[in-house]
């Protein structure tokens, strides 16, 4: 960061950062505990059995493509140029893609009879892909907030910041997801 950034703006970029890594803790304990548990359910479904990374894909590529997204709208932004509102508007569209293939995805566990309560892989899972999905609806609302402020009127120094801010959120998201997708879709289930 340079010394020309004005000093509140270095605060609130190192809160920013200060926050995403108690949150990199909090999801990094939530995978220690997946994987400690994986295994340990012989009485029902497990990851093995339950999940198919194949139809995960589609949506887990909707996610990573919005970080390309939301960098484009930061850069769009930078420049000075036109596209800030598409590029948010195209990072929205595509996490609520995500959204919606989890949600599939939970539909079709449920009727699979893979429940929270039914054994430690049902536990483990929800609450950890949950709390990724609660992340990313929070994600998805502050971008559709920084995309009305960008159709509204043009983006100032404080809405710039948010905009940086929120983009290393998003960002982390997607990383979370990749951590995710890998111990939970490639490494257990299969």
């Amino acid at each position: 960061m340079s010394d020309t950034v004005h000093p509140e703006d270095k605060k609130t970029f190192y809160a920013t950062l200060l926050f995403l890594g108690s949150e990199a803790i909090f999801f990094a304990c939530l995978i220690a505990a997946y994987v400690f548990y994986a295994g340990a359910s012989p009485d029902g479904p497990n990851a093995h059995g339950a999940l198919d990374p194949w139809k995960t894909g589609p949506y887990t590529v909707c996610l990573l493509s919005s970080s390309i997204t939301v960098f484009l709208a930061e850069r769009a932004h930078r420049k000075g140029t036109s596209g800030v509102g598409i590029w948010l508007g195209v990072t929205v569209l595509l996490g609520v893609i995500f959204l919606c293939g989890e949600m599939q995805e939970y539909r079709k566990l449920l009727h699979e009879n893979v429940t929270v309560s039914r054994n430690l892989f049902g536990s483990t899972y929800y609450t950890l892909t949950g709390f990724h999905a609660l992340h990313v609806t929070a994600g998805i609302i502050l971008l559709g907030i920084m995309l009305a402020i960008s159709v509204s009127r043009s983006i100032g120094r404080p809405q710039s910041v948010a905009l940086t801010c929120i983009s290393y959120y998003w960002h982390f998201v997607d990383v979370v997801w990749i951590a995710v997708f890998s111990v939970v879709y490639l490494w257990s289930a299969h």
